[in-house]
């Protein structure tokens, strides 16, 4: 390997710690190596940062494993005025690149292949997109989790032979969620009560729900669907306060999310989600073809024995 940088760091990340090789030395000779190892908490790496740049090391690469590289990054990208080259490398193809000793620390093979010019940084986008995505990926988990618990209370309907959803297509609509309400409350309904709570569409088929509600829950069964509700009503709620920040952080790109917002079948809570995926700086992806790679849409060629088959996940690993 042939090695283009006099000074650089490689560092291997843990939970608790932070071992970092410094290789330093004309790129003729062999370089001279430094390794020290750091916490991971606060003021660790603020130790960390300043020992690099009393060093004057401004290249400094990382694995992406995990999430504990989240910190170090998060510390490491304001050293010398932002102007540092901080690589967060894919780990995968760390090991691809022959050549590694077995007696070589990771730290060292990292500082190694990034003195050689072998290491590509993946994209990170800047920390005010990144804030986004965690919002965004957060608000997609909730609503993922409002969906598990409505499919809870439908079983739980269900099983004490309560038929709403073969008549209504969301029992927790306004006419389902007013019935299902009574029946947390009293156990059972009636059918001239149902004809109060059932709205709009929903009367085309009363007698059909008349029908599917009439049962009747014990005491245990109707606690047991307040507590479902209460849940469900807990995470909807949640939910709107995690959109309102999303909101707030989405004021500051009005233009890009206009112009995502305006292509056929993307809403704003997609054209929010792709804004924080990948940024509003397209020069990070060198073509369509890269883009559609990082993020998944571009399948493998797998062919064996004359056949096709796609595999079941992409390539595209965004970090």
């Amino acid at each position: 390997m042939q090695d283009i940088l006099e000074i650089c760091c490689g560092l291997d990340v843990h939970k608790e710690t932070v071992v970092a090789c410094l290789l330093k030395g004309n790129v003729k000779h062999k370089p001279q190596s430094n390794t020290r190892t750091f916490s991971t908490l606060l003021s660790g790496l603020e130790e960390l940062k300043t020992w690099l740049e009393g060093e004057n090391c401004r290249h400094v690469a990382m694995e992406s494993t995990g999430v504990y590289w989240h910190p170090v990054y998060n510390v490491l990208e304001s050293a010398f005025d932002g102007t540092i080259v901080l690589i967060v490398a894919n780990a995968s193809h760390m090991k691809n690149v022959p050549g590694k000793k077995t007696d070589m620390k990771d730290a060292e093979w990292i500082a190694t292949l990034l003195r050689a010019g072998l290491l590509k940084g993946s994209f990170i986008p800047s920390q005010p997109i990144r804030r986004l995505r965690d919002l965004t990926r957060y608000r997609k988990s909730i609503v993922e989790e409002i969906s598990a618990q409505k499919n809870r209370i439908e079983k739980h309907l269900q099983s004490c032979g309560f038929k709403l959803s073969t008549f209504l297509s969301d029992i927790l609509g306004v006419s389902g969620r007013a019935i299902i309400d009574h029946l947390a409350r009293f156990g059972k309904i009636s059918p001239q009560e149902v004809e109060q709570y059932v709205k709009r569409r929903a009367k085309a088929k009363l007698n059909e729900i008349k029908q599917a509600v009439n049962g009747q829950m014990d005491t245990l069964q109707r606690e047991f669907l307040v507590i479902l509700l209460q849940r469900l009503d807990e995470s909807t709620e949640h939910l709107q306060l995690i959109e309102k920040k999303i909101d707030e952080e989405l004021l500051k790109y009005q233009r890009q999310l206009e112009q995502l917002d305006g292509i056929p079948g993307i809403s704003k809570t997609a054209a929010a989600a792709v804004l924080a995926e990948i940024g509003i700086d397209m020069a990070q992806f060198k073509t369509a073809q890269h883009i559609c790679a990082w993020a998944g849409l571009s399948p493998g060629n797998n062919e064996s024995a004359g056949k096709k088959s796609l595999p079941e996940h992409s390539a595209g690993i965004p970090i």
